[in-house]
C-alpha cells in the first residue's frame, strides 16, 4: 500500500471543510447590513464588556477573561490587569462592575503599595458615583494611609466628607492636601466650601439652641399658668393603660396627673390634628376644643378657644345663619342647644351654662382635660335623642 505524500492527506478534516464552500454558502457569514453589529460580538473587538459572562454562551469571552486572570501571573500583574479592567468599567459608567474589579485586585495582596493605593482610590471614586459615601471615605482613608502624598485620595476624601456634611473633617483633608500642594485649585475650592458649611452649621446650631431654650421657657410658663388656674390634665391613654385615664391620683378623688409629672407631649392633642394649648403675649390661654354631636356622629373643632370667651360666643357663629348640612331638620339652633362635659371617672354628666367662659368650666373640680383637648357633648334640648341619651345618666347642672 502506497504511503500518501506529506500534505496530501490530513486527519483534521480541513480539506473536507474547504470543499464544502464550492457547493454550500457559509451560513454565519457577515453581511453588509449587519457586519458592524456582528463584529462587536467578537471578544477581541468589543467596545463594551457584557454585564454578565456565561461560559456556556460566551466561551471565547470567558477564555479571554481567564487569560486576564491567569494565576500564572504574579500578584502584581494580576492586580494591574484587574485595575485596568475596573478602569474600563468605570469609563463605561458601570460603577458596580468597577467596584468588583478593584476589589478583586486588592484581594491579590500584591506588594506594590502604590498600586494598592490606586486601587483603593479608584474604588473610592466608583463608590462615590454610586452614592456610597461612607465606603468611598473608607477607601480614600486606606489609600492615604498607604500613600500619604496621594493627592487624588485626599481630594476624594474631602469630597466624601462634604457629601456627608462633615465640614470639620473636610477641612482637615483639604489642609493636609494643601500642605502638599498649596496651589491645587480643586482643594482650594473644596476648602472654601467646607469652611462656609462649617460656619453655617455652627450658626444653625446656635439658633437651634436659642430656639430650644425659648421653647422650654415657654413650655414651663405654660404649665405654670395651667397649674395656677387649677386646671386638671389627664394622662393620654397608652396601650398598656387602655381603659384608665391615669395611674396617678392627685388627692382630690380624680385621676389627673400632677403638672410636675407631665412630659412635654402630655398636653398635645391626640384627637385634633396636633393642635396645642398656648399662651399669648398677654398671658391668656387658648385651647383646642372638640364638640361632639352623638346624634349625628359628627364633630366640630375649634383650634384656639380663648379661655375668656363664652360658649355662646362660638355657638352663635357655628350655628348662625348657615346651619351644618347634616342638620336636615334644622334643630341645631343656639336657643335649643345643651352642652355637657363628662366626668370620666364617675361617668356623670355636667350641663354647662352657655354664658360661662371656657376657663370657668375648666376650673370645675370634676372637669378634666384629656390629651390637651377639652371636649363637650352637644344635644338638642328635649329632642327624642336627647331624652334617650340622658336616660339613666346622672346629670348635674352647673350654675
Amino acid at each position: 500500500m502506497a504511503t500518501p505524500a506529506h500534505g496530501e492527506d490530513s486527519d483534521d478534516g480541513m480539506d473536507e471543510f474547504m470543499e464544502k464552500f464550492k457547493t454550500q454558502k457559509y451560513k454565519n457569514a457577515f453581511s453588509e447590513s449587519n457586519w458592524e453589529e456582528e463584529f462587536d460580538k467578537v471578544p477581541m473587538f468589543m467596545k463594551t464588556a457584557p454585564e454578565e459572562i456565561d461560559p456556556t454562551k460566551d466561551p471565547d469571552l470567558a477564555c479571554i477573561q481567564s487569560i486576564i486572570h491567569d494565576d500564572d501571573k504574579t500578584p502584581e500583574e494580576q492586580a494591574m490587569s484587574l485595575k485596568d479592567e475596573g478602569n474600563e468599567y468605570f469609563k463605561e459608567k458601570n460603577y458596580k462592575k468597577a467596584v468588583v474589579s478593584y476589589t478583586a485586585g486588592l484581594k491579590k495582596n500584591c506588594s506594590d503599595l502604590e498600586l494598592n493605593a490606586i486601587l483603593y482610590t479608584n474604588r473610592a471614586a466608583a463608590h462615590f458615583h454610586l452614592g456610597n459615601m461612607r465606603s468611598a471615605l473608607n477607601d480614600a482613608t486606606a489609600a492615604k494611609k498607604l500613600k500619604p502624598d496621594h493627592i487624588k485620595a485626599i481630594v476624594r476624601g474631602a469630597q466624601c466628607c462634604m457629601e456627608l456634611c462633615h465640614s470639620a473633617e473636610a477641612l482637615q483633608w483639604c489642609d493636609e492636601g494643601l500642605r502638599l500642594l498649596p496651589t491645587d485649585k480643586k482643594l482650594q475650592d473644596l476648602r472654601a466650601k467646607a469652611d462656609k458649611m462649617k460656619r453655617e452649621a455652627e450658626r444653625d446650631a446656635r439658633k437651634a439652641k436659642v430656639k430650644a431654650k425659648k421653647e422650654q421657657n415657654e413650655r414651663e410658663a405654660l404649665l405654670a399658668a395651667i397649674k395656677e388656674r387649677g386646671i386638671k390634665l389627664l394622662k393620654p391613654e397608652t396601650p398598656q393603660h387602655k381603659g384608665s385615664d391615669s395611674e396617678d391620683n392627685d388627692g382630690d378623688g380624680g385621676s389627673s396627673r400632677t403638672l410636675a409629672d407631665l412630659e412635654l407631649g402630655g398636653i398635645s392633642s391626640q384627637e385634633t390634628i396636633g393642635a396645642q394649648v398656648y399662651m399669648d403675649e398677654l398671658g391668656v390661654l387658648h385651647w383646642p376644643v372638640l364638640f361632639l354631636y352623638p346624634e349625628h356622629r359628627q364633630t366640630d373643632f375649634i383650634s384656639a378657644f380663648c379661655e375668656n370667651s363664652s360658649f355662646m360666643d362660638h355657638l352663635e357663629v357655628m350655628f348662625g345663619e348657615e346651619l351644618p348640612p347634616w342638620d336636615t331638620e334644622r334643630k341645631y339652633q343656639t336657643q335649643n342647644l345643651q352642652l355637657f362635659f363628662e366626668d370620666r371617672e364617675k361617668g356623670n354628666l355636667y350641663q354647662v351654662n352657655l354664658e360661662k367662659s371656657l376657663l370657668n368650666v375648666l376650673q370645675h373640680q370634676r372637669c378634666f382635660v384629656k390629651a390637651g383637648t377639652p371636649s363637650f357633648i352637644v344635644l338638642v334640648s328635649k329632642s327624642p335623642f336627647s331624652k334617650q341619651f340622658l336616660s339613666g345618666k346622672k346629670v348635674q347642672r352647673l350654675t
